[in-house]
């Protein structure tokens, strides 16, 4: 996926000015910045959910906006910060929906074995018959990250996934976007605001500040002392665990 120029105005203000960048494919890549950076908005162009003012955004070798929905729901699979269904549904049936651009309403023996490991990879074995409306903000998160894996999209666009999340299974988010990567081969693209998480499980880090992409590249390059503080405005320090590093600031 190559972003070129995109640029995003809302009552005539550059919320997303004028950005280039290109998402390795095969890789976990982070969009991280302060509050207002126009990282969401950029995510949500990207996926075609947010018109764009000017630029352009080329998935696999044509424009996005050129894309049949159906083919490209095959292709690229997002979940946005706020996920609110109306109708009374079941996990399962919720995470079932990630099969529709494949088979419709009517599942195979091939749909239901992807969404049987979709609820296994988000641990949600014992609440799938129960209710979307009956559980926390966290179990509902995760059953529309259920959703979203059982989709097996190639591009994988997640907002904020652990967000409402606690600390044990936000790890298990980070280590799931991991797998997806490692174990099936998938291009992933987060928004995060945890910096060790995006520092940790992470290949590439897209920084964000007033619209502008501050810094873009591999971990280790974008993550340091200097760029963080002047990127976020507060002093970094950085420290090294297994080889991966740790932001704290102060």
């Amino acid at each position: 996926m190559i972003i070129k120029g995109l640029t995003k105005n809302y009552d005539g203000k550059k919320v997303v000015d004028d950005i280039s960048f290109e998402i390795p494919r095969g890789k976990v890549t982070a969009l991280i910045g302060p509050n207002g950076a126009g990282k969401s908005t950029v995510m949500g162009m990207i996926s075609r959910l947010i018109g764009r003012t000017e630029g352009t955004v080329e998935f696999m070798g044509k424009d996005i906006r050129e894309w049949k929905s159906r083919e490209l729901s095959r292709k690229l699979a997002i979940l946005t910060q706020s996920n609110h269904t109306q109708m009374k549904l079941t996990v399962r049936e919720l995470v079932a929906f990630g099969r529709f651009p494949y088979s419709g309403s009517r599942l195979t023996p091939e749909d239901e074995k992807m969404v049987d490991q979709a609820i296994g990879y988000m641990e949600l074995e014992e609440f799938q018959d129960r209710f979307i409306d009956e559980l926390s903000g966290g179990q509902r998160q995760r059953a529309y990250i259920a959703m979203v894996i059982a989709q097996d999209t190639e591009y994988v666009l997640l907002d904020e996934p652990t967000n409402n999340l606690d600390i044990y299974h936000a790890i298990n988010m980070m280590k799931t976007a991991r797998r997806l990567c490692d174990d099936l081969g998938k291009t992933v693209v987060l928004v995060l605001h945890d910096i060790n998480y995006a520092a940790f499980y992470c290949d590439y880090i897209c920084a964000m500040a007033d619209g502008k992409i501050a810094r873009f590249g591999p971990v280790d390059e974008v993550i340091t002392k200097e760029n963080l503080s002047e990127i976020y405005r507060v002093d970094f320090e950085i420290l090294e665990v297994q080889g991966k590093p740790l932001s704290i600031y102060y």
